[in-house]
C-alpha cells in the first residue's frame, strides 16, 4: 500500500469515527458514514464495496435519520451542544475504547467509542440538569426517550460501520 493510499485509509477511518460521534449529538452522522463509504467505493473502483452493501447502508442511514426526525416531532429532550457535553462525550469515548478494546479487539474499539461516548454525554447532561431549577429540568420520561433515541441512532451507525469494514476486510 502506498503512503497516499494509507493516508486516504486513515482519513476514511477518521470520518467513520466522526460520523459516529456526530450521531451522538443528533447531527446527520449516519449520512457522513454513508457518504464516506461511497467515496471509498468510488476511489477503489467498487472492488471491496458493492452496490448491495451501499443500498443496505443507505437504508440504515435513512432509517436512522427518520427515527431522529420522528423523535424531534415527539419533543424528545435535546442535549445542547456545549463544550462540557463535547468534552464528556470525548472522555467517555476514549475511556470506553480503552476498556473494551483488550477483550473485544476491533469491535471493542467501535463499541467502546459508541458506548463510552454515550455514557460521557449522558453524565455531562445529568450534571447540567442537576444544576437547573426543578421546573426547567427535563422529565424522567423525556430523558429516557432521549437515551433511547441516541442509543438507536448510535447503534445504527455502529452497524453501518461494521458492515462496511467487514466488506472491506473480507
Amino acid at each position: 500500500m502506498s503512503s497516499l493510499a494509507a493516508a486516504g485509509f486513515v482519513v476514511f477511518i477518521l470520518l467513520l469515527f466522526a460520523g459516529m460521534y456526530l450521531s451522538l449529538f443528533g447531527w446527520p452522522g449516519t449520512l457522513i458514514i454513508f457518504l464516506d463509504v461511497v467515496f471509498y467505493a468510488i476511489l477503489t473502483g467498487f472492488a471491496e464495496v458493492g452496490w448491495k452493501m451501499l443500498l443496505v447502508l443507505l437504508a440504515l442511514a435513512v432509517l436512522s435519520e427518520a427515527a431522529d426526525w420522528w423523535a424531534g416531532t415527539k419533543n424528545v429532550h435535546k442535549i445542547p451542544a456545549t463544550a462540557k457535553s463535547f468534552l464528556g462525550a470525548i472522555l467517555g469515548a476514549c475511556t470506553g475504547m480503552i476498556l473494551l478494546t483488550p477483550s473485544l479487539w476491533g469491535l471493542g474499539i467501535w463499541g467502546g467509542f459508541f458506548l463510552g461516548g454515550l455514557a460521557g454525554l449522558l453524565i455531562a447532561e445529568w450534571i447540567r440538569q442537576s444544576q437547573l431549577k426543578i421546573p426547567l429540568q427535563a422529565s424522567g420520561g423525556a430523558f429516557l426517550a432521549m437515551i433511547g433515541q441516541k442509543a438507536l441512532k448510535g447503534f445504527l451507525s455502529l452497524v453501518m460501520i461494521l458492515i462496511s469494514l467487514s466488506g472491506i476486510y473480507s
